[in-house]
């Protein structure tokens, strides 16, 4: 059964925001009690918070859907809608949070640490709300918005300051389990190890964390073995130990080759040449492994290896390899800037910035118009209420959307999409649409829609061009 997991894929979904109400007080001996619709609740949002009690991402493994709940709809006499509730999900320490195409979205470490996955939808605002002077009993309520649902990557990274690398069997294990208080999985046999093991060490007064790297084989970098699947543990390591078995019983190995093609894999991964490096020669409690530790230490101290002779068994040499990673892991910490306390760096936006686009799209024949504010203004629309229609039409001339579609060159029935390719609204304009109350007939109605849509009968007359010209060409047949 697997019981440790470093990437998953993960569905998120914020809550929906809850509905605006479209509600008129009504009471005896109170004709024009006026509007009283209240507004509907914020959805809840999807956070992702670092618990450092947690080592694997099991648990999303196991269910990767995850929703937070909707906000909900607002009432009569002014009562608003509850809103939804949060959804916390607890990652461990060092998680990677990326987009579907691999872009770093979130680097979560340390404890505590959060990140907003999905935001939850805006609740739509009750009749009340909207009335006005010019609009004193609004027949329609705004819709709340959906909440942000997208696809995210998890990849966990270990955060431990020393990373035993080798060859499987190389003692790596049993190492860590005599310098720490960690009890891995030990056998006499390759790829006992399958999950990355994780120990803390006490050596004077540093306390540092070293965890070992399983499965590094020729060939990892590219996909052998279980390197690459656990080589992202080591980048955040402050110093790289090299364990060298030497007393293989495999003829056609030795500890100076296997040091050259680790360092050959960790050189194709990339991105730890700046580390410190030290050669651990294990098993020299048997005696054909002290011999061939004395042959190879001067060769490897002449590359500029600081070398150490330990048995993990007979526990020999323990002591002075602990000392020397606190020193060096010591000197990497007091080597780091010290982080200074996060300034707020308010930056308005500036008086002339419309927030929106016009452009035409010449193969759609349409005004294109992209912006936070009229994409959502269209979202919290009821288009099944005219008056709801014309409430939007009036926003969007405030907006300065009308004379942005007049200078881009735009005439009355043309049409114009407000959103996305994919998500457009499409709509004839019509200038001048900005009207009072005046304009409006019975509650919930807007007589300017009444007018014809020369743009939408020339857009279905072209569909149909498109219809018949690929009906004719699937029926020809030249034989």
């Amino acid at each position: 059964m697997t019981t440790f997991v470093d990437r998953v894929e993960l569905h998120v979904a914020a809550g929906n925001g809850g509905h605006g109400c479209a509600s008129v007080h009504r009471e005896k001996f109170k004709p024009l009690g006026g509007p009283d619709g209240g507004n509907g609740g914020r959805g809840g949002d999807v956070i992702l918070v670092v618990d450092q009690a947690i080592t694997t991402l099991l648990d999303y493994h196991h269910s990767p859907h995850r929703k937070a709940t909707n906000g909900q709809p607002g009432a009569g006499d002014n009562r608003s809608g509850k809103d939804g509730q949060d959804l916390v999900l607890n990652v461990p320490d060092g998680t990677v949070v990326l987009d579907k195409e691999g872009n770093v979205l979130a680097d979560l470490v340390g404890q505590g640490t959060t990140f907003v996955a999905g935001q939850g939808g805006r609740g739509g605002l009750g009749n009340a709300a909207l009335s006005s002077a010019r609009r004193k009993a609004p027949g329609f309520a705004l819709l709340g918005e959906p909440g942000e649902a997208r696809d995210i990557v998890l990849e966990l990274k270990t955060v431990a300051d020393v990373a035993l690398v080798g060859y499987p069997s190389a003692g790596k294990s049993s190492l860590i389990s005599v310098l720490s208080a960690a009890k891995p999985k030990i056998a006499d046999y390759p790829f006992t190890t399958l999950v990355p093991n994780l120990g803390v060490v006490t050596a004077g007064s540093t306390v540092y964390t070293i965890a070992d790297v399983p499965g590094l084989i020729p060939g990892a970098s590219q996909g052998r073995g279980l390197g690459l699947e656990f080589l992202r543990h080591v980048e955040r390591c402050s110093v790289l130990v090299h364990v060298l078995d030497t007393a293989t019983l495999e003829s056609d190995r030795d500890p100076v080759t296997d040091l050259d093609i680790i360092e050959e894999e960790l050189r194709q991964y990339g991105g730890l040449e700046d580390r410190p490096r030290i050669v651990v020669l294990n098993k020299v409690d048997i005696p054909d492994g002290q011999d061939l530790a004395d042959m190879i230490r001067p060769d490897l101290e002449a590359r500029g290896y600081q070398v150490f002779e330990v048995s993990a068994v007979a526990r020999l040499g323990l002591k002075e390899l602990s000392f020397a990673l606190a020193g060096i892991v010591g000197e990497a910490r007091a080597s780091k800037p010290q982080e200074k306390a996060t300034r707020i760096v308010i930056r308005p936006k500036a008086v002339d910035d419309a927030g929106f686009t016009v452009t035409y799209d010449e193969a759609e024949d349409v005004y294109r118009v992209r912006g936070e504010k009229p994409e959502r203004w269209v979202r919290q629309t009821d288009f099944n209420n005219d008056e709801a229609v014309g409430y939007l039409a009036d926003r969007l001339n405030r907006l300065g959307v009308e004379d942005q579609l007049m200078k881009a060159g735009a005439r009355a029935g043309d049409g114009v999409a407000i959103g996305s390719l994919e998500n457009a609204v499409v709509f004839d304009w019509e200038p001048t649409m900005m009207a009072g109350a005046e304009m409006l007939g019975r509650r919930g109605e807007d007589h300017r829609l009444e007018a014809p849509r020369p743009a939408a009968q020339r857009r279905r007359d072209r569909e149909a061009e498109r219809d018949d010209a690929q009906r004719a060409f699937d029926e020809f047949d030249p034989f």
